[in-house]
C-alpha cells in the first residue's frame, strides 16, 4: 500500500484527462531508452515518456499483438491478479517533477475494497495495456509536457512573419530569435519523431514566452 503524500494526487473527476498509447519511438536524448508516445483520448495532445528496453519491448509486444512463448514480467502480474480477483481500476499519471512522471495503480479486490500503489510509468502503463484500465493524468502535466503538431507549425509561422517586421533595435529581439530557433527544432524534432526531444524543446518554449 503506498504511504506517499496524498495532496501529490489530484481528486478524481474535474482536472483529469484521459490518455491512450500511441506508439513506441527510440529515444533521441537517452542512449538505450525508448520514448512511449501518450495520446490525449479527445484531443490533439502527445505526451512522451521515457521508459527502458525492457518495458518498452513489454509494451511493443502487446501493441503488436504478440504473444510470446512464455509469460513477461508483466504478464504473470496480470495472471496473478486474474488469479486473486484483483481489477486494475485506473493508472493515473499524477505527478512530473525533475523529468520524472510518477504514476498510482487503482485496485479493488473480491470485496469492493481499494488498493492504490505507487509504480513506475513504464510498469502501469504495460500492466493497463493487458487489463484493459483506463489511463488518466492531469491537465496541468499535459499542458506542461505535452505538445500538439498544430501548435509547432502555427507557431513557426506565426514567428516568421513577426521577424519579417521586426525592429531591429526592439530589446525583445533576442528572446524572439532563440524563440524562432527553438520552434524550428521542435518542427524537426516531431518530423523525425524525436517525442522526448519534442517535449524538452516545449517546456524551453513556454519557460521564454512566460518570461
Amino acid at each position: 500500500m503506498n504511504d506517499k503524500n496524498n495532496s501529490d494526487i489530484s481528486p478524481s473527476g474535474d482536472g483529469r484527462v484521459a490518455l491512450k498509447v500511441l506508439g513506441i519511438s527510440y529515444s533521441q536524448i537517452q542512449s538505450g531508452a525508448y520514448a512511449l508516445i501518450l495520446a490525449e483520448a479527445d484531443g490533439p495532445m502527445r505526451l512522451p515518456v521515457v521508459v527502458g528496453g525492457m518495458e518498452a519491448q513489454s509494451i511493443a509486444i502487446k501493441l503488436e499483438g504478440i504473444i510470446p512463448p512464455r509469460p513477461m514480467t508483466h504478464d504473470l502480474f496480470a495472471s496473478l491478479m486474474h488469479a486473486y480477483a484483483l481489477q486494475l481500476l485506473e493508472v493515473f499519471i499524477y505527478k512530473f517533477e525533475d523529468g520524472i512522471f510518477s504514476s498510482e495503480l487503482t485496485f479493488i479486490d473480491m470485496e469492493g475494497k481499494e488498493v492504490k500503489l505507487d509504480a513506475r510509468t513504464s510498469d502501469a502503463i504495460a500492466i493497463s495495456m493487458r487489463t484493459g484500465a483506463p489511463i488518466f493524468t492531469t491537465r496541468e502535466i499535459l499542458s506542461e509536457t505535452g505538445f500538439t503538431m498544430e501548435s509547432v507549425s502555427q507557431s513557426t509561422e506565426e514567428e516568421s512573419n513577426r521577424n519579417t517586421t521586426a525592429n531591429p533595435d526592439d530589446t525583445t529581439s533576442s528572446t524572439e530569435s532563440r524563440l524562432t530557433v527553438l520552434r524550428n527544432r521542435l518542427a524537426k524534432a516531431i518530423e523525425e519523431e524525436a517525442y522526448e526531444e519534442a517535449s524538452r524543446i516545449t517546456r524551453e518554449i513556454n519557460e521564454l514566452e512566460n518570461l
